[in-house]
């Protein structure tokens, strides 16, 4: 029996689920810029079923890549809850959203009985003066 085409299919696998896994890591929407924060923590894991609801500058609203609107996000984190009590959820709202369009995927989210919710930040650039308060 012949080892070298069994390795190289197994080699090929473990390269495919390392590539995936990285990829499904964090779902991510490339044209949602989140704010900076100092300090924001960088979340390097990730906890199994949690949903991430991307924020678009145009105050649309993606989970898992399809579009959303709030009676739709409603009924689909309700049946969410119906099964997964503790359900976490992610923010990630763009920083020229209205403030309006977070609070309104917020209040959505509450509605459903989500209480475990973060928002997404990022980590200042180098040339940007840190956050003031007056």
């Amino acid at each position: 029996m012949q080892l070298a085409p069994l390795v190289d299919v197994l080699f090929l696998l473990v390269i495919f689920f390392a590539v995936t896994f990285q990829y499904a890591k964090e779902e991510q929407v490339m044209d949602v810029s989140v704010p900076s924060a100092d300090e924001g923590k960088e979340k390097t894991d990730r906890t199994v079923g949690e949903i991430i609801i991307n924020i678009k500058k145009d105050g649309e609203i993606l989970v898992n890549g399809q579009k959303f609107n709030t009676d739709e996000l409603l009924v689909k984190l309700k049946n969410i809850v119906a099964l997964y009590k503790d359900q976490a959820v992610i923010l990630r709202g763009d920083e020229g959203t209205p403030y309006q369009n977070v609070i309104r995927v917020l209040d959505t989210c509450l509605k459903a009985g989500i209480w475990n919710i973060a928002f997404a930040t990022r980590k200042p650039d180098a040339d940007q003066p840190a956050a003031t308060t007056k």
